[in-house]
C-alpha cells in the first residue's frame, strides 16, 4: 500500500485498497482531448439519456473499479447472477447492479461493424468514446426479476429507464473526453475516490467509516453516526473520520431533491449535530435503484474505492415500499444480513445498527428499546414530509431546528408553484 507524509509523520494513503489494486480513472488527459474529440467526431454515434451521463460519471471516476466502460456480456452476466466479477488472477470483486447502456434497433443498425462509438450526451456534446464495443440482447423481464426480485408495476427505476429502452445493450471500454460537470452548484461536493483518499490522508484519518443515505439527516441518523465515532474510539481508533455521502443520481419523485438535502446537511454541521472537523459532506453521484439487498451491496462496494473501511448499514437499506402492496418491498433485516455475507465484500467492515426512533420520555432521538415500545414514536421518511408539508413542526429533538427550517422553506416553495398555475387558470 501507498504511503505518504503528513505533518512529517508518514501515514498510509488508502485505509482499504480499491478493488482490483487501483483506482480506475478513463478521462483523458487534457493534452489527448483535442485528438481524441476530433476522433469522436468522425465515429457513429449513441445519444445518452441524462441516467447514461450518471453511469458514465460513476465509471470515469472509478467508483465501480475495476470496471472500465460499460459491461460486455459476461461482466452482464456475471453481475446479473452472481452479483461479482472474477478478475484474470481468479480473485472476486462485489458487482450487484449491472452498469450498463442500452441502444434501440435504429442506433444498432447505424453502428454497424464500427469497432468503437462516440457518446453524445442529451444537450448534443460529445461526451466519450466507447471502445471496442460488443452488442448483445437486452432481456428486460430477466434483469428486472433478478434485480429487484420482482417484476411488478411501478418500480421507479423500471418504469423510467428500462421499460422505455432499447432492446439492445452495448458494452466497451470508456475514454472520457473531461470530466463530468452538473453546473448546478454543487460540483464542489462531487470529490472523486481519488480526491476523497487524498482528504482522508490530509486529515491523518486512521478509519473512515462511511453513511449512506437519499433523505435529510435526522438527529436519529446522527445518534448513528456519533455513535459510531464512539465505537471506533473504543476500538483503539485514534482519528476515526466520518464519509457523509448523500446519494446525488436519480432519485424517485417524492424523495427529496439534492439541493435541498445539501442545504440541511451543511446546517447540521452548523448546528454542530454532526463535527465539521471529523466530518467530510460529498455526493455520491450514483442513480438510485431502490433494489434492497442487491442495491446495497453495490452502495458498500463503491465506499471501498473511495477509501472507507467501515459501512455503516441500518433498516431496510435501499429498500422501499412495495408499489403495489402495502409492505416493505424487502425484509428490513435482509440488507444487512447480505452485506455481512456478500461476496467480495470481506474487506469492509459492515457496522450493523439497532434501529434508531423518538424516544417520547426522554424527548430525544435514541436507540429503539423493546422492553418499552410504546414509549417510542417511529417517523417515516414519508411521515417527516408530511410534517414539512403541512406545517407541523416534528416532536422536538428530532431535527435540528436549522435543519428543518431547510425542509419546511422547500414544501412551501412547492406549494406556492403548484397553486400559481390554478390561480392563473381561474
Amino acid at each position: 500500500m501507498s504511503q505518504a507524509s503528513v505533518s512529517g509523520s508518514v501515514i498510509k494513503s488508502s485505509l482499504i485498497e480499491p478493488d482490483g489494486g487501483v483506482v480506475v480513472d478513463v478521462i483523458v488527459p487534457e493534452s489527448e482531448r483535442g485528438s481524441k474529440t476530433l476522433e469522436a467526431e468522425s465515429l457513429p454515434k449513441v445519444r445518452l439519456a441524462r441516467i447514461d451521463v450518471e453511469w458514465v460519471h460513476v465509471i470515469s471516476e472509478g467508483w465501480a473499479s475495476p470496471l472500465k466502460g460499460f459491461m460486455r456480456e459476461n461482466e452482464y452476466l456475471q453481475s446479473l447472477h452472481f452479483n461479482s466479477l472474477r478478475m484474470g488472477n481468479g480473485t472476486v470483486v462485489n458487482m450487484s447492479l449491472p452498469i450498463v447502456l442500452a441502444i434501440d434497433d435504429e442506433t444498432k443498425e447505424n453502428i454497424g461493424s464500427s469497432k468503437d462509438v462516440g457518446l453524445v450526451g442529451p444537450d448534443g456534446d460529445l461526451l466519450a468514446i466507447l471502445r471496442s464495443i460488443e452488442i448483445y440482447k437486452h432481456n428486460k423481464e430477466e434483469r428486472i426479476a433478478r434485480t429487484w426480485g420482482t417484476t411488478a408495476p411501478g418500480l421507479p427505476y423500471v418504469e423510467e429507464f428500462i421499460t422505455p429502452a432499447g432492446n439492445w445493450l452495448i458494452g466497451g471500454d470508456l475514454e472520457v473526453l473531461k470530466p463530468i460537470k452538473y453546473n448546478d452548484g454543487l460540483d464542489h461536493y462531487r470529490l472523486s475516490p481519488q480526491q476523497l483518499r487524498k482528504e482522508f490522508d490530509r486529515r491523518q484519518a486512521d478509519a473512515v467509516f462511511a453513511f449512506q443515505l437519499r433523505n435529510p439527516v435526522h438527529n436519529g441518523h446522527a445518534l448513528l453516526m456519533n455513535d459510531t465515532r464512539r465505537r471506533l474510539l473504543e476500538m483503539g481508533y485514534k482519528n476515526p473520520i466520518l464519509l457523509l455521502h448523500p446519494l446525488g443520481g436519480f432519485t424517485k419523485a417524492d424523495d427529496v431533491p439534492l439541493d435541498v438535502r445539501m442545504e440541511q446537511h451543511s446546517k447540521v454541521l452548523e448546528d454542530g449535530v454532526l463535527d465539521p472537523e471529523t466530518t467530510i459532506v460529498a455526493i455520491f453521484p450514483s442513480p438510485m435503484h431502490y433494489a434492497g439487498p442487491t442495491e446495497v451491496q453495490w452502495h458498500a462496494k463503491a465506499r471501498i474505492n473511495a477509501g472507507a473501511n467501515f459501512y455503516i448499514v441500518g433498516r431496510d437499506p435501499a429498500g422501499m415500499g412495495h408499489p403495489t402492496e402495502k409492505r416493505d418491498l424487502y425484509d428490513p433485516d435482509h440488507g444487512k444480513k447480505v452485506l455481512s455475507m456478500a461476496p467480495g465484500l470481506e474487506k469492509l467492515n459492515i457496522l450493523p445498527f439497532r434501529v434508531a426512533a423518538y424516544d417520547t420520555v426522554a424527548k430525544k432521538m435514541a436507540f429503539f428499546d423493546p422492553s418499552r415500545s410504546k414509549d417510542f414514536l417511529f417517523i417515516s421518511g414519508t411521515k417527516m414530509r408530511t410534517y414539512a408539508r403541512t406545517g407541523e413542526n416534528p416532536p422536538d429533538g428530532f431535527m435540528c431546528p436549522g435543519g428543518w427550517e431547510v425542509l419546511v422553506k422547500h414544501y412551501e416553495r412547492l406549494q406556492a408553484e403548484e397553486a400559481t398555475p390554478a390561480a392563473v387558470s381561474a
